[in-house]
């Protein structure tokens, strides 16, 4: 079983950044792939970007390649989301997920843990 807590999010400007966090709970998170996903207003739930268990591997959508980073510490149970050059279509709620996976997931459904979710607001 792992719980996961997201903090960092708020209110910025387009071209801000900002740092979101997700603490787990439980011994054996560096056996998870972690992933950041995102939900705005009336639409679905969309990938954002995923770090295999070791950091070594990461994948990212189109839309955030380039201006997102995702990181992990394993020491203390956390992973990460750079998030730069923020834009307003940026808005949404991130929330992160662990997965049981060889390599990165990319899915919804191939997330068995979520957190609660962090509001990230983005003014134009």
């Amino acid at each position: 079983q792992v719980q996961l807590v997201e903090s960092g999010g708020g209110l910025v400007q387009a071209g801000d950044s900002l740092r979101l966090s997700c603490a787990a709970s439980g011994r054996t998170f560096s056996s998870y792939v972690m992933g950041w996903f995102r939900q705005a207003p009336g639409k679905e739930r969309e990938f954002v970007a995923a770090i295999s268990w070791s950091g070594d591997s990461t994948v990212y959508a189109d839309s955030v390649k380039g201006r997102f980073t995702i990181s992990r510490d394993n020491t203390k149970n956390t992973v990460f989301l750079e998030m730069n050059s923020l834009k307003p279509e940026d808005t949404a709620v991130y929330c992160c997920a662990a997965a049981h996976s060889p390599g990165t997931v990319t899915e919804v459904s191939g997330y068995t843990y979520w957190g609660q979710g962090t509001q990230v607001t983005v003014s134009s």
